[in-house]
C-alpha cells in the first residue's frame, strides 16, 4: 500500500483504504520533469512542477465543461488555438487555483508563461499552464518566477513520481499509470499522472491530468484520440456530483520513438496505441474514485441491453 509519509498532500489526511501503489513509470523520450516549492502552502511540501518537452512536441487538451473556467484553462485553450497544438513546456502549481480571479488572474498566467518562455527559449504560447487549490485567490506569480531557474537546472527524465506528489491537494496518494503499444512495428510508450479527490463528476470536475507519449502524432490526431478516450474514462466517473473550474487533461506527443507519423486518427495502425492510451486514462480515472474524499467503497455500474451508449449512461447516472 502507498506509504503515507511519501505523499505531500494535506497534512493529517489518512491514506484512502482503496489506494493503489504508484507504478514504475520509466522515461518518455523527449520529456523532462522538475519539482520545487513555491510556498503556496504553509507546511513544507513541493507544490510546483515544470515539464520541458522536445522541440516539435504536439499537444491536445480537454477541459472543464463549467461555464466559468480558470485563468490557466483559458490560457491553454487560447495557446493551443494560436500554436495549432505545439507545446514546449508545462507549469503546474498546487495550492492556488487562480480561478474566479478576472483580469488579475489572466495577467498572472501571462507573467508565468512569459517567464518560462524566456527561461527555456520558446514562445509564450507554447507554454501550457495548470493550477489547482484555493478558488478566488489570484496566483502570486512571483513565487513561481523565483523558482524557475532552479527548476530548469533540476530537469531530468522520468521524475513522474515526484510530479504526481507535487500536484496533490486533498489527495491521499499519488496517481500514475503507464502502458506501451506498437505502431507499425515500433514500440511506443504512454505515461501519465493525475490528481483529484473531491468535486469529481462527469465532464471531468476538479482534476488535473498530464499524459505524454513518444509516438509521432500530430495535434489533430491527438485531440481525436483524447476526446474519445476521455468519454469512456474521466467523463464516466463521479464522487460527489460537483463540477469544478480547473479541469485540465493534456496529452503530449514528442515523436521521439521513431514510429511513423500517422495523420489519420482512424488509421488501423493506431489500434494498439488507442488501447494503451485508454488503459492509462482509465487507470488514472479509477484512481480518482478510489481517492474520493472520505470514500470507503469503489463501485462500478454496468448497464446491458440499452438502446444506445447515451441511454446506458443516463440509466447508470440515475
Amino acid at each position: 500500500m502507498t506509504d503515507p509519509s511519501a505523499t505531500p498532500g494535506k497534512p493529517g489526511l489518512t491514506v484512502s483504504p482503496l489506494a493503489v501503489d504508484f507504478p514504475r513509470m520509466g522515461e518518455i523520450a523527449g520529456v523532462e520533469i522538475a519539482t520545487g516549492r513555491a510556498g503556496f502552502y504553509k507546511h513544507d511540501r513541493p507544490d510546483l512542477v515544470l515539464f520541458r518537452f522536445a522541440e516539435g512536441t504536439a499537444c491536445a487538451g480537454v477541459f472543464t465543461q463549467n461555464k466559468v473556467g480558470s485563468a490557466p484553462v483559458d490560457w491553454c485553450k487560447a495557446a493551443l488555438a494560436q500554436t495549432q497544438g505545439e507545446a514546449r513546456a508545462l507549469v503546474v502549481n498546487a495550492g492556488c487555483a487562480n480561478a474566479f480571479t478576472g483580469e488579475a488572474g489572466a495577467q498572472a498566467a501571462q507573467r508565468v508563461a512569459d517567464a518560462v518562455s524566456a527561461e527555456l527559449g520558446c514562445p509564450s504560447d507554447a507554454v501550457m499552464l495548470a493550477s489547482t487549490g484555493v478558488i478566488g485567490v489570484v496566483l502570486e506569480y512571483g513565487r513561481v518566477l523565483n523558482q524557475l531557474q532552479g527548476l530548469t537546472l533540476a530537469l531530468e527524465p522520468g521524475k513522474w513520481d515526484a510530479a504526481a506528489g507535487a500536484i496533490m491537494t486533498t489527495d491521499t496518494f499519488p496517481k500514475g499509470a503507464v502502458a506501451q503499444a506498437e505502431i507499425d512495428g515500433v514500440t511506443v510508450r504512454v505515461a501519465g499522472i493525475a490528481k483529484g479527490s473531491g468535486m469529481i463528476a462527469p465532464d471531468m470536475a476538479t482534476m488535473l491530468g498530464f499524459v505524454a507519449t513518444d509516438a509521432n502524432l500530430p495535434p489533430a490526431v491527438l485531440h481525436d484520440l483524447l476526446v474519445h478516450a476521455t468519454a469512456e474514462t474521466f467523463n464516466a466517473v463521479t464522487v460527489d456530483g460537483d463540477t469544478s473550474t480547473n479541469d485540465t487533461l493534456l496529452l503530449f506527443a514528442t515523436g521521439r520513438s521513431g514510429s511513423p507519423r500517422i495523420t489519420d486518427p482512424h488509421d488501423t495502425r493506431l489500434q494498439g496505441f488507442r488501447a494503451a492510451l485508454g488503459s492509462v486514462l482509465l487507470s488514472l480515472a479509477q484512481a480518482l474514485v478510489r481517492d474520493g474524499e472520505g470514500a470507503s467503497k469503489y463501485v462500478k455500474v454496468s448497464v446491458t441491453g440499452a438502446a444506445s451508449a447515451s441511454s446506458a449512461r443516463r440509466i447508470a447516472r440515475t
